[in-house]
């Protein structure tokens, strides 16, 4: 009679194998003291100065499209009167982001803004759930929300 010893233990290991680690993108995501929640992104920044600038950094995650390309993502200050004053931009990389991965942005404003001043993001995307392999279909999405800048 063989010892079903050695299979359990076997078992065991490779079981031990598929142990799951936290997300650290999530956790960051999580942690970053501006939210921003809609049907298709989660995205969370913070807003530091950076010598004479203004730097807006985070991670944008995709929680709608299978796949999420070229994702764009703009600053800008605005004005009393909701008008653009300066502005920096970035492209995400990388350039492709599937369903709930996220990625890293950092976005230079090449102004020191302070606190009480308005900041509106935008972002852009072509977001496709597929079929065709995302050749020439999708949605072509533009959404912008506004922020102020806390007292530090």
């Amino acid at each position: 009679m063989r010892r079903p010893r050695p299979i359990f233990l076997i078992l065991l290991l490779l079981l031990g194998a598929c142990a799951t680690y936290p997300d650290l993108q999530q956790q960051r995501l999580a942690a970053l003291p501006h939210q921003y929640k809609q049907f298709d992104v989660l995205m969370g920044w913070e807003v530091r100065p950076a010598g004479g600038s203004t730097v807006v950094q985070g991670v944008v995650k995709n929680v709608r499209y299978f796949r999420m390309r070229n994702l764009e993502i703009w600053a800008s200050q605005l004005d009393g009167r909701g008008k653009v004053l300066v502005q920096g931009m970035t492209f995400v990389v990388p350039s492709e982001l599937g369903l709930d991965e996220s990625a890293d942005f950092t976005i230079r404003i090449p102004a020191a803004l302070a606190a009480g001043d308005r900041l509106r993001i935008t972002y852009k995307y072509l977001g496709s759930d597929g079929g065709s392999h995302g050749l020439g279909d999708g949605t072509n999405w533009m959404q912008s929300f506004e922020s102020v800048i806390p007292a530090r």
